[in-house]
């Protein structure tokens, strides 16, 4: 597999998209970018076959902050914020092959700022805001066959913020690796496995970078087959660092013999800040 990185066609979108906050995720073989232009929420859409961005049809309650996640062919969207600011609980479903959004069953809690993940077959949400000050600790777990919501208390048990307001720190930065949830705690910097009997989380490694850096903010940590990257500043976290490092650790090798993060890439002159990122095509 080729190791390189390569610079995608810009989106012929216009300023107000350009500097506005995005959010990404991939359903089969697209990247979706979704934004604000000065006519609204928008959705760009680039394409792993064709090579070219196009517009992306609009979800059927348009929202942001929202969280995500895809198995392969379809993605769900979930929670997030409309366009007045109005924490959402509905939810939409995008079919990569017909391109279409459909509506289903309303989440328990409205939720913004929280993340999403697949596993086991089911979709979850976790962590997030219930309004502009109030965070939620419980998860919830969407099944596919029944249409039903499940309420799972402290599944993300609150962290320990500091200064910093609920709304200026990451979601939770969290990822899934054959059926088994992780996590990089952004207050202590150590990943974290979550134990689905107890309903409780375990140190399992350090962090190969600074997430306390921001609370968070402008760190990856996603799932790439089996293993678990992350995306960060490197040297010394800070910002002016302007590298990229991506670090790798398989959690099927474990810690034994000292096993330590692999370094697989490396950009230089990048602002070592992370955005948006989004895994396609593992």
């Amino acid at each position: 597999m080729r190791q390189k990185w390569m610079r995608l066609p810009r989106i012929l979108c216009d300023d107000c998209f350009t500097y506005a906050d995005k959010e990404s995720l991939t359903v089969g073989s697209e990247l979706l970018v979704f934004g604000r232009e000065l006519s609204g929420f928008a959705i760009w859409m680039y394409s792993l076959v064709t090579h070219n961005w196009s517009k992306c049809p609009l979800m059927n309650f348009p929202r942001c902050l929202f969280g995500s996640s895809s198995p392969g062919e379809i993605t769900i969207v979930a929670g997030g914020s409309d366009k007045n600011g109005n924490v959402l609980l509905s939810a939409e479903l995008y079919n990569f092959e017909v391109g279409t959004w459909q509506t289903f069953p309303n989440m328990n809690f409205p939720r913004k700022l929280y993340s999403g993940f697949f596993m086991d077959g089911k979709f979850f949400v976790i962590g997030g805001l219930s309004s502009h000050t109030d965070c939620l600790t419980c998860g919830e777990e969407y099944n596919i066959e029944t249409k039903s919501w499940r309420r799972i208390e402290n599944m993300y048990p609150g962290r320990d913020a500091g200064t910093f307001h609920p709304a200026m720190r990451s979601p939770p930065l969290v990822a899934v690796v054959n059926n088994q949830l992780y996590s990089a705690d952004q207050a202590t910097n150590e990943v974290k496995k979550y134990d689905k009997v107890n309903n409780s989380w375990s140190v399992v490694k350090r962090l190969p970078v600074r997430a306390d850096f921001s609370y968070g903010l402008g760190l990856a940590f996603k799932a790439r087959g089996n293993s678990l990257p992350v995306i960060g500043a490197g040297s010394h976290g800070g910002h002016d660092d302007g590298v990229i490092v991506l670090h790798s650790w398989n959690p099927e090798e474990g810690n034994r013999d000292g096993q330590e993060w692999n370094v697989f890439a490396v950009k230089a002159r990048a602002g070592a800040f992370v955005y948006n990122c989004a895994v396609i095509g593992c």
